[in-house]
C-alpha cells in the first residue's frame, strides 16, 4: 500500500475505532457493531486467505441480502479480493455465464441458490471452493465454519491499493451477453464522497438495504453509510411490512429505490397510518406524482433525481427533484460531465449529444473486454452510451440511449433489446423481431416486441413470452408482445427500429 493509498478496509478500521460501539449493520435479528463488524471481516479475511485466494482472485456471490454477504464484501476489502456479486434473477444460464467470465476461485451461493449451483458445478472447472451461507452441502462447506477457523489463524498482510479492483457488476448485454464492469476501491470511496457531501451524511445516519447487493446502488448507497460511520439495516428483498417495520423501529433515513417501492410504501402509510417521517433522503426512479405524495407526507425529506451507471461506481448527477423537474441533477463534485457529438467535439448548452464522463468514479474497465474499453475509453472521456444535454443553468437532461445502446429499464433493472431479440428469433416460428421500451405505470417501463413469423408458421402471443422467459430471466421477457405482416426497412434493407418503435409503440 502506498503513502497516498486509502481503501474500503480502511474505512472499516477507522470506524472500528472512531465508532466502534455504534451500530454497524440489523440483519436477520442480529445487530452489529462497528467493531464487531471488524472482527467479522478479520476473522473471515483469515479463513479466506487460509484456503490459498490472494489479491486478484476473484469470488462469486449468488445470494440474497444477508449479514453474511456484508461481510464478504468487507473480506474482500481486506485481501484484495474481487467479489463477483451475482444477479439472482437471472436464468441458470446467464449464472453460469457471469461466472464463467470471470472464473472465480470460490462459489458462495444462499440455501435457496445451492441446487443451480450444483446443477452447473461442473461447468467450473476453475473454482477450487465452494461454500454455503446456510449449513454445508455436498461439496458447498458452510462459510460459517471458514469463519470460525480463520478467527484462530488471522489474516495475512496483504498489498491492497486504491487501484485495485472490489467489485465485478455485470451489466446489461450489449451483444447478447453482459459485460463485467470493474470497480475499484478508489472509485467507489470517490463516489462515497460525493453522495455524504450532497446528503450531509453522518454516523446518525441509517440506510435502508433493500436493494439488491449485485447492484451498484445498493452496494454504493451501503458503502456511502458505512463512510460516513453510519448504518445499515440489510433486508432480503423488498417487503412492504418488513421495510415499515425497519424504518419505524430503526429510524431510517436514507433509501434508494426503483417502482413500485415507494409508491407501495405510500399506499401502505395511508391505510394503515405507518410513520416514514424518519426518512432525509430517498433517491431512484419514480414518477412526478409518487415524488409529490412522498414529499407531502414527509415535507422535511427530499427525493433526489440523477443520472448513474455501474460504470460511473453510481451517480454523477443529482440534484433535488423539486429544484429542476424532469433532469437529472447537475455534475457532482468530483467529475466532469460534458456532451459531445459524433466527433466527440463538446456541445454547448441546449444541443443534444452522448453523455462522457472523466474522474475519479470511472471504472477500471469491462473484465476480458480490451476492444470495448478501447472504444468506450476513447479521447480521455469515459463514453456512457446515453444521450443527454445541458440547460443553461447546468441541469442535465436525459434523452434516451443511443442506438448502439438502447437499455430498457423495468423496475430499475437493465436490458438490453439485443438479448431479447435474440431469446425471441431461438423460436422456430419467428422470422424478425424488434424489441423496445414503453412506458409503464408500475415499473416505470416495461419491454414490448413485435414478431414477424414465418411463411405458414404462427405462435401464440403468450406461448412465445413464456418461450423467451424459460431462456433468459424472466424479468426480461416482454410484457406486451404484438405481430406483424412485415416490419419497416430503411434504403440498405435492414430493420429500421426506429420507424418500428413509432409505428408499433401503441399497437
Amino acid at each position: 500500500m502506498g503513502l497516498r493509498d486509502f481503501t474500503l478496509f480502511d474505512v472499516i478500521e477507522r470506524n472500528a475505532r472512531l465508532h466502534g460501539e455504534r451500530l454497524a449493520f440489523v440483519a436477520g435479528g442480529e445487530r452489529i457493531s462497528h467493531r464487531e463488524y471488524a472482527l467479522r471481516v478479520e476473522r473471515l479475511a483469515a479463513g479466506l486467505a487460509g484456503i490459498g485466494l490472494v489479491a486478484g482472485e476473484r469470488v462469486a456471490v449468488l445470494a440474497q441480502n444477508c449479514l453474511a454477504y456484508v461481510d464478504l464484501y468487507g473480506a474482500a476489502a481486506r485481501l484484495g479480493l474481487i467479489l463477483v456479486p451475482v444477479n439472482w434473477r437471472l436464468s441458470a444460464e446467464e449464472i453460469a455465464y457471469v461466472i464463467t467470465d470471470t472464473m472465480p476461485k470460490a462459489i458462495v451461493a444462499g440455501a435457496e441458490y445451492l441446487p443451480i449451483m450444483e446443477a452447473a458445478r461442473d461447468r467450473f472447472p476453475f473454482v477450487e471452493r465452494c461454500f454455503s451461507l446456510g449449513a454445508a452441502s455436498g461439496a458447498f462447506g458452510a462459510l460459517e465454519d471458514l469463519a470460525r477457523v480463520g478467527a484462530a489463524a488471522g489474516a495475512p498482510a496483504t498489498d491492497v491499493t486504491g487501484d485495485s479492483g472490489f467489485v465485478i457488476i455485470h451489466t446489461a448485454a450489449v451483444g447478447g451477453r453482459p459485460r463485467g464492469a470493474l470497480l475499484s476501491h478508489a472509485g467507489l470511496l470517490a463516489a462515497n464522497l460525493q453522495l455524504a457531501g450532497c446528503w450531509n451524511l453522518s454516523e446518525q445516519d441509517v440506510h435502508l438495504g433493500v436493494l439488491p447487493l449485485f447492484h451498484v446502488s445498493g452496494l454504493g448507497l451501503m458503502l456511502a453509510v458505512q463512510q460516513a460511520g453510519g448504518a445499515t439495516v440489510v433486508l432480503p428483498r423488498f417487503d412492504p411490512q418488513a421495510v415499515m417495520q425497519a424504518v419505524s423501529a430503526e429510524r431510517v433515513s436514507v433509501f434508494a429505490e426503483f417502482p413500485p417501492m415507494l409508491g407501495t410504501l405510500l399506499d401502505k402509510a395511508a391505510k394503515d397510518g405507518d410513520d416514514l417521517t424518519s426518512l432525509r433522503h430517498v433517491t431512484g426512479i419514480d414518477t412526478p406524482d409518487t415524488i409529490s405524495r412522498f414529499e407531502s407526507l414527509c415535507p422535511s425529506a427530499r427525493f433526489w433525481a440523477g443520472y448513474g451507471q455501474s460504470e460511473v461506481s453510481g451517480m454523477v448527477t443529482i440534484a433535488p427533484f423539486r429544484d429542476r423537474p424532469g433532469s437529472a441533477g447537475k455534475p457532482t463534485m468530483l467529475n466532469r460531465v460534458c456532451i459531445v457529438d459524433d466527433l466527440d467535439q463538446l456541445l454547448p448548452a441546449g444541443q443534444s449529444g452522448e453523455i462522457v464522463v472523466r474522474g475519479p468514479v470511472v471504472f477500471s474497465g469491462y473484465w476480458n473486454c480490451d476492444a470495448d474499453n478501447e472504444f468506450t475509453f476513447r479521447n480521455g472521456w469515459h463514453h456512457t452510451g446515453d444521450m443527454g444535454r445541458f440547460d443553461d443553468e447546468g441541469y442535465l437532461w436525459y434523452g434516451g440511449r443511443t442506438p448502439a445502446k438502447e437499455l430498457i429499464k423495468p423496475g430499475g433493472e437493465n436490458v438490453y433489446p439485443a438479448e431479447v431479440e435474440k431469446a425471441l428469433l431461438e423460436h422456430p416460428a419467428v422470422a424478425e423481431a424488434v424489441v423496445f421500451g414503453v412506458p409503464d405505470a408500475q415499473w416505470g417501463e416495461a419491454i414490448k416486441a413485435v414478431c414477424v413469423c414465418r411463411a405458414g408458421q404462427a405462435v401464440a402471443a403468450a406461448e412465445l413470452i413464456e418461450f423467451v422467459g424459460n431462456r433468459i430471466a424472466r424479468f426480461k421477457r416482454p410484457k406486451h408482445l404484438v405481430f406483424s405482416a412485415a416490419l419497416p426497412k430503411n434504403a440498405q434493407g435492414l430493420l429500421d427500429r426506429a420507424r418500428v418503435k413509432q409505428e408499433f409503440a401503441d399497437a
